[in-house]
């Protein structure tokens, strides 16, 4: 590994944080029957699908998979989701990223799910940056960190989970 990377989450740390963030979801949505999870394409959503195992491991909610999918450089009109909007209609969701950055990504997200009416909608990040170009907050994030404008944080999902920043 270079020397300019600093690991910021392990593996066994990465488990813990979506261990604790599946447990504020479960609070938070005690009274749902479902809940959707919906995970912005490719980390994101590897996030979102561990968050639903350990959901499933500690409740009985019924948890229902989304992949959400869009231009994240340009994003306006053309986020799109693997499951219908009537699937998510007067549901909760759980928005989730791995890293939110400018928030962008999520905020068009948001903007996307809002078309239909919701029973409650909350973020999730597994690192928080504090440089946001939006107003956007994560409800649940596991962990936060000012970086310069000028690092980047990237997750690995793979055998040994990593979270470093560059």
């Amino acid at each position: 590994m270079q020397t300019d990377q600093n690991i910021i989450l392990t593996h066994e740390q990465i488990q813990h944080k979506i261990k604790r963030i599946a447990y504020q979801i479960y609070e938070t949505n005690v009274d749902e029957k479902e809940i959707i999870i919906a995970g912005i394409a490719k980390n994101g959503y590897i996030f979102a699908q561990r968050l639903k195992n350990t959901l499933e491991d500690i409740s009985d909610i019924k948890v229902t998979l989304c992949e959400v999918t869009m231009n994240k450089k340009s994003p306006q009109n053309t986020v799109k989701t693997s499951i219908a909007p009537d699937k998510y209609q007067n549901k909760s969701i759980i928005l989730a990223d791995d890293v939110l950055n400018s928030g962008t990504a999520l905020i068009y997200g948001v903007k996307h799910f809002l078309d239909v009416p919701l029973t409650r909608f909350k973020t999730a990040v597994l690192v928080n940056r504090n440089h946001k170009k939006y107003p956007i907050k994560a409800d649940f994030k596991g962990i936060s960190l000012s970086t310069s404008l000028h690092e980047h944080i990237v997750v690995q999902f793979g055998l040994e989970d990593l979270a470093i920043l560059k």
